[in-house]
């Protein structure tokens, strides 16, 4: 069941655990992501991409990011100039995991309130095991999560349901119990293909579109303001 907490946002009464998107929801991850980016193109000789463009190329995972940087300089994104790109990108990004990352305003409070309630966290993201996992210890937030579902945990990443509704198996609870909370299309579309209830932040990462757009069940301007509602 949901019900309305205030016009444009929508409480599901019955939430017992909530689900996190990383990158554009918990961290402001961008800088890490352009650096590793300008850095692959310039040891593989090809032109540097402009920051802001990068940053429309981020939410469906390392590999997609590649062929959009590819496919943006009229390039083949497959072959043997993809293979080059990504490994290059996975070498610098691996290194500079988390250097200029930051939490968005209200991130720790939110995730500390929440916890408050009883609530069970966790991550889903399209990002893999070995960039997440030292990312968020790095910035010393895996001991809030119960469970952390990357990019290559399940079979399929978002926007197909996979992730979440592996959450909710090792949970032991109803996909209808649990709350997504993204900033993009890719968190929306899994939310709804699942049947959990979806809640997006407005300043992150949606491939250069505004949220407004996105079929959701509210729109939180951090996750504090989350947590308030939750408390309802």
């Amino acid at each position: 069941m949901i019900e309305s907490a205030r016009p444009g946002v929508r409480i599901p009464s019955d939430v017992r655990a909530i689900l996190f998107d990383l990158d554009g929801t918990l961290l402001h991850t961008v800088p890490d992501l352009i650096a590793a980016t300008d850095a692959a193109l310039a040891e593989c000789g090809l032109p540097r991409i402009e920051g802001s463009m990068i940053e429309t190329f981020v939410g469906r995972g390392v590999e997609e990011l590649v062929r959009r940087c590819l496919r943006h300089l009229q390039r083949a994104d497959d072959g043997t100039e993809f293979v080059g790109l990504h490994a290059a990108y996975l070498r610098h990004y691996e290194a500079g995991n988390g250097v200029h990352a930051s939490f968005y305003p209200g991130v720790l409070a939110g995730l500390e309130a929440m916890r408050a309630m009883g609530m069970m966290l966790g991550v889903c993201t399209n990002k893999p095991t070995r960039f997440t996992l030292p990312l968020l210890d790095r910035y010393n937030i895996t001991r809030m999560f119960s469970v952390i579902v990357c990019g290559d945990t399940t079979a399929r990443k978002k926007p197909d349901p996979d992730m979440i509704e592996y959450a909710a198996k090792h949970w032991g609870t109803s996909v209808a119990n649990l709350l997504m909370i993204g900033d993009s299309g890719n968190d929306t579309q899994a939310a709804r293909a699942a049947g959990c209830a979806v809640w997006v932040v407005p300043y992150g990462y949606n491939e250069g579109r505004p949220v407004q757009e996105l079929d959701c069940d509210g729109i939180v301007s951090t996750l504090e303001e989350a947590a308030l509602h939750l408390r309802r």
